[in-house]
C-alpha cells in the first residue's frame, strides 16, 4: 500500500530533504527568542540574530512592517515617528523577528536624523543576512511641517520574484 505524506510531517521532511536543515535545530543557537530580553541601550548594543533559511534555493520575498518606529532628533531630543517597510530576498539566512523588534526598539532613545536611521537599519540587515536583495522604506511623519521619506536598496529588484509595492501613501495631512 502506497501512502502519501501530507501535512506538517510531510512539509518538515520535504524541507529537510531540500535544504539539508533540520527544523528542530535551526533555532538552537538563538539567545533571545523565548526568553526575557532587555531592550538594548542603543542600536550598536543590539544583537540581530539569524537562522538558516529552510527554503534556501527558493527565491521569495520577506516583508517586515514597523508602523510605530521611533527615534529621537539628535539636536532637540524630540521624538520622531516613522512607518518602516523592510523587504528582502533571503539566501542562506533569515532574520529572527524578536531580535529585529529589539533592534528597532533600540532606536527609541537614539538620536539620529531620519536618513541615518533608515539607511543604518538597511545596512545592518545586509551585513547580518547577506541577502540577494534588500530595500527599506522609511516613511517619516512631519516635524517642522515637512515629512521626510527615505529609501535604500541594495540594487535592482529581481524581475522574477514577486515584490509587492510598499503601499505607504505619501503624507497628505488632513485634507
Amino acid at each position: 500500500m502506497h501512502r502519501s505524506l501530507c501535512g506538517a510531517t510531510a512539509l518538515g521532511a520535504l524541507q529537510e530533504r531540500h535544504s539539508g536543515v533540520s527544523q528542530s535545530n535551526i533555532y538552537s543557537e538563538l539567545t533571545q527568542l523565548g526568553k526575557e530580553t532587555a531592550i538594548p541601550a542603543s542600536p550598536e548594543a543590539a544583537t540581530l540574530e539569524r537562522v538558516r533559511n529552510p527554503q534556501a534555493g527558493i527565491r521569495y520575498c520577506v516583508r517586515f512592517t514597523a508602523p510605530e518606529f521611533t527615534s529621537l532628533c539628535p539636536k532637540t531630543g524630540q521624538p520622531d515617528f516613522a512607518h518602516l517597510v523592510i523587504d528582502y530576498i533571503p539566501r542562506e539566512w533569515l532574520v529572527e523577528s524578536k531580535s529585529l523588534k529589539l533592534f528597532l526598539t533600540s532606536f527609541r532613545n537614539h538620536g539620529a536624523f531620519h536618513e541615518d536611521c533608515t539607511v543604518s537599519i538597511g545596512r545592518r540587515l545586509v551585513e547580518c543576512l547577506e541577502p540577494e536583495w534588500l530595500r527599506i522604506g522609511g516613511y517619516w511623519y512631519p516635524r517642522g511641517g515637512i515629512p521626510i521619506d527615505v529609501f535604500y536598496q541594495t540594487g535592482t529588484a529581481p524581475a522574477d520574484v514577486w515584490i509587492p509595492e510598499q503601499g505607504v501613501p505619501t503624507y497628505r495631512g488632513r485634507g
